[in-house]
């Protein structure tokens, strides 16, 4: 009998089957060779099972069902992709075994595992475990397939983390809803991270702003120009400031002291996803969601880089020789030929722990370029695959080298001090790309004006430094500057994957901290999906790069600190759950056990929210109103597709939301707004194959109105800086692309593209540039 292999997209079965059976027949929805039959799911097929499909009294959201504890956990399959394993089920029939060729990960583990469970597959079951998809890694994939029994613990851990969020999603989000009568979501990871946001709000609209001013002072030593900032305590007084510039100016002056040091600037790490994240945040502009699904399409389209949803920054010694014929194809490409050129193959291996190590790789090594050569990328595709093959490259090339020095001058008894940072050596910096307006002489400020005082300035240069200690030197300019101190910044979502990131390091517990200190709040694969939840239930909103805290989303904190139930918004909860799910991965903690715990403090969630005085009139209508607008409107009166939303992403701590939110949240706004929902207006069909829905427009978007039963499709308005209007969208829906559109760069110059649907299933859209 064959063997039924089970990716976990359609382009990953494709690209297996191009390897192991290059002959094989193409029949749609599988390929069949001659040992092997390959398909696919599409993301999760089955999830666990929503209250009403326990008992149909649970469509309706009442305080007497509550908690809502399964006995055992039922799974359902997805209604829009039932016929997907409705074949996969056929296909195993005709199969005496199974390849599990999901993501190899935790969620990849869960996504076979459930399709396996609910057909009642008993065939013995090998695991094909790879990190990206170049025939070559799959060959040898093949070649070392471990039977699934021995990823045994790491799936009861994928099974416990699913039924845990379940339980704190469903039976907190429908606690707080139902006693404040409004719909509020609640979860494990999103809600400590709208503690982070809601907490760095309060910090800001309490800052109070001090004034103070600076006295900068410029020196001349035959010819050689530099400045220095003033040494002593806080100017507050204008005219103290100002007098203190002019006792200084047009003044001799003697350095004091002279302090030069050498340093040395290493290569930075190789990308983990929320690094790439942050970094094409700041750079581009880019949500961390549209970095995830750019390189996504990199990895199952192109072929171009290695396995994008990795928490690690290394590589082992298996991937040296890889790195090797990357570097090797990057030597032949036009883009890059120079830079492999000028790389050193001997910097990187087995040694270097800043590239190699192995004791820092769990699932998945750090993202790389792959041996293939990249085409046909979009420009958005282009810019993140630019910054991964950068810093790649940057490992083969020495650190940069500073002489770094620290002048102390003295003027008239006065001290000023100068920093400055002389580059000796650029090492890998050559591999960055220079900004078309930098200068050689630059300054960089260190700091950023906060209440503690920091205001220092930094001269980095290219240029030779060259001050003489034993000359004297001259005050040709000195001037006061006001400056007034700054409150913390608003994050954006850069930052604020890296407060996830980084969340629970200064906890005091040592294990906790040390459970937290490779994971953080959610996974690498799931804090995108975590903001853009965030977004969509009006919590939060974009406002430019800046990611604000909306009325609701303020209220929704300060009502579950207010229930007690604080632990909620603590990324402690994150921190011992993780704990707990690692050693459970091991084998080394019960899976029984922990989901016991869970389910008493759901319980415990319930009745502390029962105690809970509920939300003063008009708490939601007026702050909604002065933050979201039609937004939050459409939420509380049922608009919000946040049930179905939740199901298809492989989510870590999203809230549960389940389909009868919108019953629920419609019968609460009978009782507490009037406000109507926005307008819908019909677009045109849903292209999803066998939906059968229509396309109307949102809000926020265009999302098919079946979206109850399950149809995830949605066009975002916002897309690649432009704002999809009606004419767009029906161009999208009926011919796949819009006409010609001038798209701005982050570089400020213009090109010419089109908006292309890629994802008729999704919705997802892309920017391709027009060559012609």
């Amino acid at each position: 009998m064959k063997t039924l292999i089970i990716a976990e997209k359609p382009d990953m079965g494709r690209t297996i089957a191009s390897v192991i059976e290059p002959k094989a027949a193409n029949r749609r929805t599988y390929l069949e060779g001659e040992r092997y039959i390959i398909t696919w799911a599409i993301g999760h097929l089955v999830a666990l099972a929503e209250p009403d499909q326990y008992d149909a009294r649970y469509k309706k959201w009442t305080d007497q069902d509550l908690p809502i504890i399964p006995q055992s956990f039922k799974l359902w399959p997805n209604p829009r992709t039932k016929d997907q394993l409705k074949q996969i089920g056929e296909l195993a029939k005709r199969c005496g075994k199974l390849v599990n060729a999901c993501d190899a990960g935790r969620e990849g583990q869960l996504i076979f595992h459930y399709i396996r469970q609910y057909l009642k597959l008993s065939q013995p079951t090998d695991r094909l475990w790879i990190s990206d998809l170049t025939p070559e890694t799959i060959r040898k994939g093949f070649d070392s397939l471990r039977s699934d029994y021995d990823y045994e613990p790491l799936t009861k851990a994928a099974r416990a983390r699913s039924e845990a969020d379940w339980l704190i999603g469903m039976n907190a989000s429908r606690a707080f809803t139902i006693r404040h009568k409004a719909l509020l979501s609640v979860g494990r990871v999103q809600t400590p991270v709208l503690a982070l946001l809601y907490d760095r709000h309060k910090e800001i609209t309490a800052f109070k702003s001090d004034t103070y001013f600076v006295v900068k002072a410029s020196f001349d030593q035959e010819g050689f120009l530099y400045s220095g900032i003033w040494q002593g305590d806080r100017l507050t007084v204008k005219e103290k400031a100002e007098a203190l510039a002019a006792k200084t100016k047009d003044k001799p002056g003697v350095i004091a002291d002279y302090q030069v040091a050498e340093s040395k600037e290493y290569p930075c790490r190789l990308y983990d996803l929320t690094l790439l994240q942050r970094e094409a945040n700041g750079k581009h502009g880019y949500s961390a969601k549209k970095t995830l699904d750019i390189a996504q399409a990199l990895y199952e389209k192109h072929k171009v880089i290695s396995y994008p949803r990795t928490n690690s920054n290394y590589v082992t010694e298996e991937n040296l020789p890889v790195m090797q014929k990357v570097l090797s194809m990057l030597q032949g490409t036009e883009t890059y030929k120079e830079l492999a050129g000028g790389a050193d193959r001997s910097r990187v291996h087995k040694g270097n722990k800043a590239v190699c190590n192995p004791s820092k790789v769990e699932d998945h090594h750090a993202i790389m370029p792959t041996p293939k050569r990249a085409s046909g990328l979009s420009q958005e595709e282009q810019n993140i695959y630019d910054m991964i093959v950068r810093r790649f490259l940057s490992h083969y090339y020495p650190p940069a080298v500073y002489k770094n020095h620290t002048v102390m001058t003295l003027v008239e008894g006065e001290t000023f001090r100068t920093k400055a940072k002389e580059q000796l050596e650029p090492g890998w910096k050559v591999v960055q790309q220079q900004d078309a307006a930098s200068s050689n002489r630059k300054s960089k400020r260190k700091g950023n004006d906060d209440s503690s005082g920091a205001d220092e300035e930094e001269l980095e240069t290219d240029q030779p430094f060259i001050l003489k200690p034993e000359k004297p030197v001259h005050c040709v300019k000195a001037e006061a500057t006001e400056k007034e101190t700054q409150p913390p910044k608003a994050f954006t979502e850069g930052t604020l994957l890296k407060a996830m990131e980084g969340a629970g390091k200064s906890m005091e517990d040592d294990e906790l901290r040390e459970a937290m200190r490779d994971t953080g709040l959610g996974t690498p694969a799931t804090r995108a999906a975590t903001i853009e939840r965030l977004k969509y239930v009006g919590y939060i909103h974009l406002a430019g790069k800046r990611l604000d805290i909306t009325p609701k989303g303020c209220a929704a904190i300060e009502l579950i600190r207010g229930a007690g139930v604080e632990l909620l918004a603590s990324p402690e909860m994150t921190g011992r759950w993780e704990q707990r799910l690692h050693q459970i991965s091991k084998g080394e903690a019960s899976d029984d056990q922990f989901i016991a715990k869970v389910k008493q403090f759901a319980t415990m969630v319930v009745d502390k929210v029962r105690q809970q005085p509920p939300a003063a009139p008009g708490t939601f209508e007026e702050r909604t109103s002065a933050g979201s607008g039609k937004r939050g409107a459409k939420e509380r009166s049922g608009g919000s597709r946040s049930s179905q939303s939740s199901r298809g992403t492989k989510g870590e701590g999203s809230s549960r939301t389940t389909r009868a939110a919108s019953a629920a949240s419609s019968a609460t706004a009978k009782k507490t707004t009037s406000a109507a929902p926005a307008s819908r207006t019909a677009v045109g069909s849903c292209p999803r194959e066998g939906c059968g829905g229509t396309i109307i427009e949102g809000n926020r978007g265009y999302g098919c109105s079946s979206y109850r039963e399950g149809c995830k499709f949605v066009i975002w308005k916002d897309q690649q800086g432009k704002s999809v209007s009606l004419t767009m969208v029906r161009s999208l829906l009926e011919k796949g692309s819009t006409s010609v559109l001038a798209f701005k760069q982050a570089n400020g110059e213009s090109i010419k593209g089109r908006l292309v649907l890629t994802d008729r299933n999704n919705g997802t859209v892309v920017q391709q540039s027009n060559e012609k």
